[in-house]
């Protein structure tokens, strides 16, 4: 999923300027400046920054540093392209986030933005988390800010082996009853009970480290059910 979302995106980052909002450690940023003329990353959390800053250090197209979505820290006009990958429903204001992104964008600037599917049965939601939004709703918001928007689905959620289908409703019963644990070392180990041994990411998005899921261009005027992750790339109108 991780490689997908910057392969996705790599076509649209062709020697331009492109920013990614919430960013993380960044493992994202130098794949991105492999296409890109300029990257800037950035997120509100300076811990997971922290790492992000000491592994590009030096690198002289990616540019990191601490800044808050919803007032970005840059000059109108500075971007191409904006991302923000699995963090939408973090934010308290969505809506000023995209007025932002109209502000830093150039002429025929692009968003894109990547989420897990509210509407996928297997849903758990992050108790840190402040909104979930359907693929209709993100798609809802954009238009309100004049974007031209396509949506996509990815990670189809498949007919399920016996086991498989088991866990899923081990999952979905422990949600409904509130049993997720809330701490990352405690989903770590019912991950490592279900699924066996995990693998660590490296610090960088490299080529060819996974396959790439092919995307399905998807409608917003339906319930979406059947993918697991949802895309939207909005165009400037």
């Amino acid at each position: 999923m991780l490689y997908t979302r910057y392969r996705f995106a790599a076509p649209l980052c062709e020697g331009k300027d492109i920013l990614e909002v919430a960013c993380g450690a960044g493992m994202g940023l130098g794949y991105l400046a492999r296409f890109a003329r300029r990257v800037a990353g950035g997120d509100i959390d300076e811990q997971n920054l922290r790492l992000a800053i000491e592994h590009y250090r030096g690198r002289s197209n990616i540019e990191v540093r601490k800044m808050d979505a919803h007032r970005l820290p840059f000059e109108d006009g500075s971007f191409d392209v904006v991302l923000l990958y699995e963090a939408i429903y973090y934010l308290e204001h969505p809506e000023r986030f995209l007025e932002e992104c109209r502000r830093v964008l150039r002429e025929k600037g692009a968003v894109l933005i990547c989420s897990v599917n509210k509407e996928w049965p297997d849903f758990n939601p992050s108790p840190f988390s402040t909104r979930y939004y359907s693929a209709g709703e993100i798609s809802e918001m954009l238009e309100r800010h004049h974007f031209k928007v396509d949506l996509y689905g990815g990670f189809p959620a498949e007919k399920e082996s016996v086991k498989s289908a088991a866990v899923s409703l081990l999952k979905r019963t422990a949600v409904t009853l509130r049993l997720i644990p809330k701490t990352m070392k405690g989903k770590e180990f019912l991950k490592r009970v279900f699924f066996g041994r995990l693998v660590s990411l490296p610090p960088e998005v490299v080529e060819g480290m996974a396959g790439e899921a092919s995307l399905s261009p998807i409608s917003n005027d339906s319930p979406i059910s059947g993918y697991k992750v949802i895309y939207a790339v909005a165009r400037l109108d």
